[in-house]
């Protein structure tokens, strides 16, 4: 039987009785043998390249198993800066100055161009904005005179799906910024209210890991509310140590309060990893340290120290299932207005003890961190460590508006 060339609609030639073909013809686009050969060739380079764009695709939406994010309160563009060149005696030293993925988020809050702890915590952990002073509550809340809504923390997602979870800070951790992970109040200062939802969590069995100062004044606040800390911590199933050389090497759950800021930040959050990463089905993690105060040493060097906590648990922790996210909940009022580079910076800072409006870094690596680009509302940070665990579709980008045709005119 005849062929028929499909491209030209002429019929080719039989091959006569028993004669076999070298090579079998192939019928493509209007083309055989050699020039068939050539367009298969490349048809299976053009298949292949399209295998690896897919496989990129589904590399670039791998989930994380685990998520730490790590809080510089107050820690501005120009406190990294000057961290920096304080630290390494350069600009762009620091390891979250080198991620792979680098934006920007706006720092306001419901209200006010320029927010506090409270409500810029909330809006990283919730997704929603509130007012200064309130704690992970819609901005329905007035401060100390009225509920809004409970807003779900991401800590608190983690929780129902059954990971466990953990918060370490320098500061009190009845304070805004750890106490926006696990509690929902509309006054920031009601220290004794917030810890003890430590022990009636909303979700899941509540926080696991709780690390950092404020002790005293925790204890008494919630022993007015006619809470005992010291029996009702370990009937929720919490070791309570005095150390971190105490916490029992198998513990899962642990309060550990000390009654002052200088405690092992680095060694604390690497205790918190160990505890956590038992879990087998992951956790989240938040890490926060204080990096603003009129002590510019303080802020400089905690702010390197930080930096150093960050670059060690991006070491330990594995690129291909756990999420990296630096941020900060608000900027502030420190700058270098003058500084030979053949001096020192301590004494050319100036700080004028207030916090501020501008955009802060944001700089991710691990599952989801493609996310973090441009300059973002605080708000989409907690989106984007949500995605990143798959419990929401990442959000698509925005269409580029067509760029208007010009007339044509006669100008010559």
């Amino acid at each position: 039987m005849a062929a028929v060339d499909a491209g030209r609609g002429r019929r080719l030639p039989s091959p006569e009785p028993g004669l076999r073909l070298e090579a079998p013809i192939q019928i493509l686009g209007g083309y055989t043998s050699r020039k068939g050969a050539a367009v298969h060739r490349a048809g299976k380079r053009l298949i292949a390249g399209l295998l690896l764009l897919v496989a990129a695709a589904f590399a670039a939406e791998r989930r994380a198993k685990n998520v730490v994010l790590f809080l510089g309160d107050g820690t501005g563009p120009a406190t990294i800066n000057a961290a920096s060149i304080h630290g390494y005696n350069e600009p762009r030293k620091l390891f979250i100055q080198n991620m792979p993925h680098i934006g920007l988020s706006e720092t306001s809050s419901a209200s006010s161009w320029v927010c506090d702890s409270a409500a810029g915590m909330t809006a990283i952990v919730t997704g929603h904005k509130t007012h200064n002073g309130v704690i992970s509550q819609s901005a329905a809340a007035i401060r100390g005179k009225q509920d809004g809504d409970p807003l779900k923390t991401i800590l608190e997602y983690a929780e129902e799906r059954g990971l466990s979870t953990g918060v370490v800070s320098n500061s009190s951790m009845a304070d805004a910024t750890p106490a926006a992970c696990y509690a929902h109040s509309n006054d920031r200062s009601k220290h004794g209210e917030i810890f003890a939802q430590v022990l009636k969590p909303r979700f899941g069995d509540g926080v696991d890991v709780i690390i950092g100062p404020g002790r005293t004044a925790i204890y008494d606040a919630t022993q007015k509310l006619g809470i005992e800390l010291e029996k009702e911590l370990p009937a929720k199933g919490f070791q309570v140590p005095e150390s971190l050389d105490a916490v029992p090497a198998d513990a899962r759950r642990v309060v550990l309060l000390f009654s002052e800021a200088s405690f092992d930040l680095a060694a604390a959050a690497q205790k918190a990893v160990d505890i956590l990463s038992r879990n087998p089905k992951g956790f989240f993690l938040m890490v926060e340290s204080n990096n603003h105060s009129r002590d510019v040493k303080q802020t400089l060097e905690r702010t390197v120290a930080m930096d150093r906590i960050i670059k060690a648990t991006a070491e330990r922790l594995s690129v291909d299932d756990t999420l990296i996210l630096f941020t900060a909940d608000h900027s502030y009022d420190l700058r270098l207005p003058r500084g030979p580079k053949s001096e020192g910076i301590l004494d050319k800072v100036k700080i004028d003890g207030s916090h501020t409006a501008e955009e802060v870094l944001v700089a991710a690596r691990g599952p989801g961190a493609e996310r973090v680009r441009g300059i973002l509302p605080n708000t989409e940070l907690f989106h984007i460590m949500k995605a990143a665990y798959g419990w929401e579709a990442p959000a698509k980008p925005a269409p580029r508006k067509a760029t208007p045709k010009r007339a044509a005119t006669n100008a010559r």
